[in-house]
């Protein structure tokens, strides 16, 4: 599997530490950056010139900006149509689970304590997603079937 970017938005140092030993281990290649807040995504994603991730990681219970927020406001962008949003959280509440597949998140990961099992977990995700190509929007008017 090919070099790719995963963003990972995650306010505990504990988990940070942990899926970034847990995805170096399983994924070598992939290149992973980490955001420690909900407000430092969009204009992260959104910077001229920035590089769209393959998938982004997201916690759902942080402080101030919280997972469910950053999915409404990151598909409410439509230059991010195709970005994979995968939230990967420690709440395992189904109320929360439907309102982020309502927001658009296209899958939800409840993480395990035990870290052999969450390394798995972390893997099979970026097996599955790390699969999926990205789907490329142009922005509005930007057509290479103008003339």
């Amino acid at each position: 599997m090919s070099d790719y970017l995963v963003l990972v938005v995650e306010d505990s140092d504990e988990d940070v530490e942990a899926i970034a030993r847990a995805i170096g281990r399983s994924h070598p290649q992939v290149r992973v950056e980490f955001l420690r807040a909900g407000t430092e995504v969009l204009p992260r994603l959104t910077a001229p010139g920035a590089e769209l991730p393959r998938l982004v990681l997201l916690d759902l219970n942080m402080p101030g900006e919280g997972g469910l927020e950053v999915i409404r406001r990151v598909r409410a962008e439509p230059a991010l149509a195709g970005l994979t949003l995968v939230v990967f959280t420690s709440s395992e509440d189904q109320a929360e689970a439907d309102a982020c597949f309502a927001a658009g998140a296209d899958s939800y990961i409840y993480k395990p304590i035990n870290f052999a099992l969450f390394r798995t977990v972390l893997r099979q995700t970026l097996d599955y997603w790390g699969k999926v190509a990205p789907t490329v929007v142009p922005p509005p008017g930007d057509s290479a079937t103008r003339t």
